[in-house]
């Protein structure tokens, strides 16, 4: 029987990641004897060749060391390395002076929020006490369950901040030289649109590299692990991955997984990856093309959505319930263009951030109602839904408005917190934001979603075989 697709990617990544975990291994040691070597050497003198005898000492020295030149392959083989790249993922060390510590904060509360909102979810999925599922519903507090896709606005907002931030950070040129440039010939319109596009897929395929083998690795490993689980366990998987990966594995890799129907899905909760990439896409390019048509742009797109959203909620008389969160899932939930809104408020937020340099005066009284709005806002978005009764023109307005509205608060948190008016606030996601660097947020992520499945079904099977 030969392989199928996940079996096939999980086992050339799981190779490569031993190759290059055992050659780095070989290397170290190598260098390691050397630098003893070295260190024994009497007055730090060593016999050379003549033919060495020429070179500097630094190139002497590189020649001989062994980690030295290892070539591209050695390279490539490197980059899967668990040792390397498990130093860098563990790594918690001091941010950077220029790092937008709050930001961080916030990717990490809005992870928690996420891991806690699926592993309810899948509890509730195999709890065989329904009517104590019933009562939970009813409490004032499960809405910080029910309407968690605001944790996923949350990180919609904070990639289009950062994409933003740091694009025009990037494109500044030093205060010194933005003061003597002359102003430059005006190239040609095919030289300009090359250039453009040039750096357009450059910034594309550096996250492409950046993000898809991690995302493969573990695609591959909940295929073979919903497998696994379908022919070990006394219950059928509540995910279709077993089916799914194999037929639709280059969805999630190309990142459009998310324009197509819940039940075709690999990997569901990746639909947040698509959209985020596609966001990307469209937002690197506005700012590529120019500052004045992204800024158009972008209130054109937003208006677009809300408009969209509204509508769609109105053609299916979709009315806001903390009981059914994901009743339009394929149609409200998890499309691009219902979703983007929190990320143009991000990138609107990032460019103010750059054109301030950080450094806005507002005195007590406004700072003070900029953070009651703010906090209002987000408060009344999550727990003023449960005894609302908005019916279907009220839902329209929450679902039309309400991810655009929460990127905006968020908007305020992040401005007043850089700009010296967060305070305690500004304290704590600091201190957050050193729990789980985005690498680590972004590995978390992953495959969270699985293990809880895989969890899920062992438990059933175990309880199912108790006397």
């Amino acid at each position: 029987m030969l392989p199928t697709i996940s079996e096939t990617i999980g086992g050339i990544l799981i190779a490569m990641m031993t190759i290059g975990t055992a050659y780095e291994a070989i290397l170290e040691r190598r260098a390691k004897k050397f630098r003893k070597h070295k260190g024994n050497n009497n007055e730090g003198k060593v016999v050379m060749k003549k033919d060495e005898m020429s070179k500097s000492d630094e190139e002497m020295m590189q020649s001989m060391d062994p980690c030295h030149s290892m070539g591209r392959m050695g390279e490539m083989f490197l980059s899967f390395s668990i040792l390397t790249n498990g130093r860098k993922i563990l790594d918690c060390g001091a941010p950077p002076k220029d790092s937008l510590t709050c930001v961080h904060g916030l990717r990490f509360l809005s992870l928690a929020w996420v891991i806690m909102v699926h592993t309810y979810l899948q509890i509730f999925a195999i709890a065989e006490n329904k009517n104590l599922r019933t009562l939970t519903e009813e409490n004032f507090m499960f809405q910080t369950v029910a309407n968690a896709t605001f944790s996923v606005d949350s990180f919609f907002f904070i990639s289009g901040l950062l994409v933003a931030y740091l694009f025009f950070k990037s494109s500044a040129k030093p205060e010194g030289e933005a003061a003597l440039r002359t102003p430059r010939a005006l190239k040609p319109l095919s030289i300009e649109f090359r250039d453009i596009m040039v750096k357009f897929f450059t910034f594309l395929g550096y996250r492409f590299i950046r993000l898809t083998p991690a995302y493969m690795f573990v695609l591959g490993c909940a295929g073979l692990a919903m497998k696994w689980l379908k022919n070990n366990s006394v219950f059928e998987p509540i995910s279709l991955d077993n089916v799914n990966c194999d037929k639709y594995w280059w969805r999630n890799m190309l990142y459009i997984n998310s324009l197509y129907p819940r039940s075709e899905m690999c990997m569901l909760w990746s639909w947040y990856l698509a959209n985020d990439t596609q966001f990307y896409v469209l937002g690197t390019l506005l700012l590529l093309l120019s500052s004045r048509i992204a800024a158009s742009s972008l209130v054109m797109i937003l208006i677009s959505s809300c408009v969209t959203c509204a509508v769609i909620s109105f053609h299916y008389e979709h009315v806001v319930s903390v009981k059914e969160p994901f009743i339009l899932f394929d149609q409200l939930y998890d499309k691009p263009w219902t979703r983007i809104g929190p990320y143009i408020a991000g990138l609107f937020t990032g460019w103010f951030l750059h054109k301030t340099k950080c450094s806005i005066r507002m005195s007590k009284c406004v700072a003070l109602v900029g953070w009651s709005l703010s906090l209002l806002v987000l408060g009344a978005l999550v727990y003023g839904v449960l005894d609302a009764n908005l019916g279907v023109t009220g839902s329209a307005l929450y679902v039309s408005l309400g991810h655009t509205a929460w990127g905006f608060s968020l908007a305020w948190i992040v401005i007043a917190c850089c700009c010296g008016y967060g305070g305690k606030m500004h304290q704590l996601l600091a201190v957050l934001q050193t729990v789980a660097t985005p690498k680590q947020a972004h590995l978390l992520c992953l495959p969270h979603t699985s293990c809880c499945y895989g969890d899920d079904q062992l438990s059933d099977g175990g309880s199912s075989t108790s006397p």
